[in-house]
């Protein structure tokens, strides 16, 4: 199949087709008499794995380093290793959003209308103190 087809089979656009082909992820495909790029199914699997991978949160150079050691006659239990780091970072960073959904709610609680000039009561921004300090004459 030529780029166009394979792209609508495993939904991205052209362009990733080529950006994956340069950095790696997808082997460069046979070319057509007339100098076409003719992938086969594979491709369309592979491509379907990376976004997979991509959606379970690892970066696309994790994604070649786990199919370049998939890739190896003994492959290494990386993607469980590597899956379990994965999840305490995605679980770190769901504790930053409740923090940050935390700090938010009490803003709006507080009505705060002001990073630095907030007229609301007991204001829950640290941000009024520093205003404070930067506008004091030196």
């Amino acid at each position: 199949m030529r780029s166009g087809e394979l792209a609508a089979a495993a939904g991205v656009n052209v362009q990733t087709l080529r950006y994956y082909e340069r950095r790696g992820l997808l082997p460069e495909p046979r070319r057509s008499l007339g100098g076409y790029r003719d992938y086969d199914e594979d491709a369309v699997a592979l491509l379907r794995v990376v976004k997979a991978a991509q959606r379970l949160g690892f970066t696309l150079e994790e994604v070649a380093e786990l199919l370049d050691t998939g890739r190896r006659r003994h492959p290494t239990p990386d993607l469980q290793d590597r899956a379990r780091a994965k999840l305490v970072e995605v679980d770190q960073r769901m504790e930053d959003l409740a923090r940050i959904r935390e700090g938010l709610v009490q803003v709006i609680d507080a009505r705060c209308d002001s990073l630095t000039h907030c007229t609301c009561p007991d204001c829950p921004l640290p941000f009024i103190e520093l205003a404070a300090i930067k506008e004091r004459p030196s």
